[in-house]
């Protein structure tokens, strides 16, 4: 059976446990890296939810983890207000693929 992960600062994503997440808490970027880390390499794992706030202090996290894992990774925005992280990567992700930014520079 494939899991689902909620990743990020623990009092953000306990309510996911609610749903069936396994919860992997992290404090800072070093744990981020650490906690995905341990994830690419667990072929059962199939959907990574990551904290904005978590996503934003290690990106280079993120994009480890992306080319290690066939999971998905997405970012979710916290009751503490969305910073439009994950819609900038987005943004600058389809620009990148077809030359032109079609989303506009503001979010």
């Amino acid at each position: 059976m494939f899991r689902a992960v909620a990743v990020g600062e623990r009092h953000l994503i306990l309510g996911f446990k609610g749903a069936g997440f396994e919860i992997a808490g992290c404090v800072d970027g070093k744990g981020l890296h650490s906690e995905l880390g341990r994830l690419s390499r667990e072929a059962d794992v199939a959907l990574v939810l990551v904290t904005e706030s978590m996503a934003a202090e290690a990106p280079d996290a993120i994009e480890q983890f992306r080319d290690r894992s066939q999971a998905i990774l997405t970012i979710i925005p916290t009751h503490e207000g969305a910073t439009h992280y994950s819609y900038e990567l987005m943004r600058k992700a389809v620009e990148r693929s077809i030359g032109v930014d079609i989303l506009g520079k503001d979010a």
